[in-house]
């Protein structure tokens, strides 16, 4: 897991900055600095353009057998030789309506626009909107037309009615085509009491993730009333990875893409690692040098990506929040530190004495704009949190990567030595990031920041009379099958709050919990059957670890000799897939795993409210709605009967579960 969000060390972005990134590379900036989103007090010493390609040492190189990926663009050019281009379309929600927000490699010369109407051929109103860019790396003056996006476009169309199907086309600018005309749906109006389903997703990227995408397209477009939106929960195209095909691979990397057919320049043997087989359905020497389906290029990753999902990202929201994976250009070096050769020294198909990563490693010109949510409409703060209503449910995107006490990626003021106001060089990791928001004291303080003062407010404002349902979502577990050191931070910061507000789910980047107190106590008071669990709201609520859409890291599995803890009920390190959400009424909602190998439902989970009990836990007002008897009755048969939990047992209870206290254990597989 990575990030590209704009970020600094120990100020906050503006608003209006933050609010129009994801993931920026890197930014970071003493208190006293000036506002800015990168530090550049040291120089970056790499190559100019990193480029994850022994052989081919160019931008557009397609030589030695190593054909680079493409995909085509969002607006079909109108002729052969295009000079500017839309080249993604991605939809978002803002309250009553939706942002546009599309990309092209060259400015429009003017202000983007979007036509729009309620019938397709009679687009009669006209919304206009702001563009921001960046010095990317390459720029887009050596990339193909077609295959690059540097300025980012936003427009917003507000006001709008409900559950209201709306057409929109953007028209042509400084060379680019006008698009086709194309339509979205607006989101609900918190309190619509009818049925929605909306696709749950993260870590996905482009490798291993072909079936997943499939079977999204399908979802998105069926007959039963398709998507109401994608909510991806970080970990983005896996754009980091860049480097794939030239480190090699260490034992305890789960897979690694090489290709038996693959040659390297200079004398010598062909190193062990290039004679691995692929995994299956992977093809050698496609993107990166050693296979695995990857642009050699960071930034030509997320291009690749963001015009792949094109097809889902026009027709339905695709609402996103940060994962690591979106924290620097690279995240860990290589087994005899590759990535310090090439990044810091200069040096390719080389090797270095120690790992000297810093956050001044990566290119600073390497940050994203490439998405934007509703941060600023629901005071939070750009996509790093944010919160939005559909139907019955409210929804809430947490930032676990930074802005609180020991998040996983460090604000400079954390790398700080006694007497210091900046780090030097040498005391930054390359994945520092943040705060996105305000610190109001002392780093170690979760009283002093702002995303927990604001995920706060925004739960004692959730009016369990409309919204009966609260699901929240970060990339990082609070718990898991085994134990990572992260999560009792994780814990620390977010877990209290959500208890005490009543909410019903916790999702993040598939395992599925057992209902859970604090302190990693199991609710076996709210467990009907393997498949269906009571909401116990103050108490305990559901963790669904959902990390398994595909990429090219492929599934984080146990280390050998290892049980999950007792808290799972479910784990799968096979398949690949994403889960469908459908908010049945006021007092159910169903989970389903659809696999990406054949669109089968791999688990499903169904949440009942009690019989009589309220919607909230401490906070908010509650709902009043009941379940019958008979309903529940329905709802746990239907779900028991397609379940297992991880033991393999498909007995009606988990009364036998044990709820002892786990020990501490660590994953010993490749860095996810």
């Amino acid at each position: 897991m990575r990030y590209p969000f704009a970020v600094t060390a120990a100020a906050a972005l503006s608003a209006a900055t933050a609010a129009s990134l994801v993931v920026v590379a890197s930014g970071r900036l003493s208190a006293a600095a000036p506002a800015a989103d990168v530090d550049e007090r040291f120089p970056y010493t790499g190559p100019d353009v990193p480029i994850g390609d022994w052989v081919d040492q160019t931008v557009n190189g397609n030589g030695k057998g190593f054909p680079r990926l493409v995909e085509p663009p969002a607006v079909r050019p109108s002729g052969p030789n295009p000079t500017n281009n839309v080249n993604v379309i991605a939809l978002s929600y803002i309250p009553r309506g939706v942002n546009v927000h599309f990309q092209t490699p060259f400015g429009l010369g003017e202000p983007p626009a979007v036509r729009w109407g309620r019938d397709a051929s009679h687009l009669d109103s006209l919304a206009t909107g702001s563009t921001h860019t960046y010095a990317r790396t390459p720029p887009c003056s050596e990339v193909i037309v077609t295959q690059c996006s540097q300025f980012f476009h936003e427009v917003q169309i507000g006001g709008l009615d409900h559950d209201t199907t709306y057409y929109y086309q953007i028209p042509a600018a400084n060379g680019t085509t006008t698009s086709d005309v194309l339509s979205f749906r607006t989101a609900r109006k918190a309190g619509d009491p009818r049925p929605f389903t909306a696709a749950v997703l993260n870590d996905m990227g482009y490798t291993n993730a072909q079936g997943t995408f499939q079977h999204l397209l399908e979802a998105a477009s069926g007959t039963d009333g398709g998507l109401a939106f994608a909510w991806h929960g970080g970990d983005i195209s896996y754009a980091d990875d860049w480097y794939s095909g030239i480190l090699p691979c260490a034992d305890d990397w789960p897979v690694c893409y090489n290709g038996t057919s693959t040659s390297l320049p200079g004398t010598g043997p062909v190193p062990d690692e290039y004679k691995v087989p692929l995994p299956a359905g992977e093809k050698p020497n496609q993107g990166g040098p050693q296979g695995g389906d990857m642009s050699v290029l960071y930034e030509s990753n997320w291009d690749l990506w963001q015009q792949w999902i094109n097809n889902l990202t026009v027709k339905v929201p695709y609402m996103v929040l940060p994962g690591n994976h979106e924290a620097a250009c690279a995240e860990f070096d290589g087994p005899n530190f590759e990535l310090t050769a090439y990044l810091v020294n200069n040096k390719t198909n080389a090797t270095a004495p120690a790992n000297n990563l810093t956050y001044y490693s990566c290119p600073p010109t390497q940050r994203q704009h490439r998405f934007r949510m509703p941060g600023t409409e629901t005071s939070g703060v750009g996509n790093f949190w944010y919160s939005f209503d559909y139907g019955l449910a409210h929804f809430i995107s947490i930032n676990g990567e930074t802005d609180y006490p020991y998040s996983p990626e460090w604000p400079f003021v954390r790398d700080l030595k006694t007497g210091e106001t900046l780090p030097t060089e040498s005391e930054t990791f390359i994945t520092d990031s943040g705060p996105f928001g305000y610190i109001n004291g002392s780093w170690k303080d979760y009283g002093a920041y702002e995303q927990l003062a604001w995920l706060k407010r925004d739960l004692a404002a959730v009016d369990r009379e409309k919204t009966p349902w609260v699901i929240a979502m970060s990339h990082r577990p609070m718990y898991s099958s085994q134990v990572s050191s992260y999560q009792k931070y994780m814990r620390n910061a977010f877990e209290g709050l959500l208890l005490q507000y009543g909410v019903d789910l916790y999702l993040s980047g598939y395992e599925r919990l057992f209902p859970l107190g604090a302190n990693q106590t199991i609710d076996s008071s709210s467990i009907v059957n393997n498949g269906t669990y009571y909401t116990n709201p103050g108490v305990s609520m559901t963790h669904i670890v959902n990390g398994m859409a595909g990429n090219i890291e492929s599934h984080s599995t146990l280390a050998s000799g290892k049980s999950p803890l007792n808290i799972t009920a479910v784990l799968d390190q096979e398949h690949y897939g994403f889960s469908k959400l459908t908010v049945e009424n006021a007092t159910a909602l169903r989970w389903q795993f659809v696999r990406g190998l054949d669109g089968q439902i791999g688990d499903e989970l169904v949440l009942l409210k009690r019989p009589g009990s309220g919607g909230g836990g401490g906070g908010g007002s509650s709902s009043s709605s009941v379940m019958s008897s008979s309903s529940a009755a329905y709802y746990s048969a239907t779900a028991a009967s397609s379940t297992k939990n991880v033991y393999g047992e498909s007995s009606s209870t988990a009364e036998a579960v044990s709820e002892s206290a786990a020990t501490e254990v660590y994953h010993a597989t490749k860095p996810c």
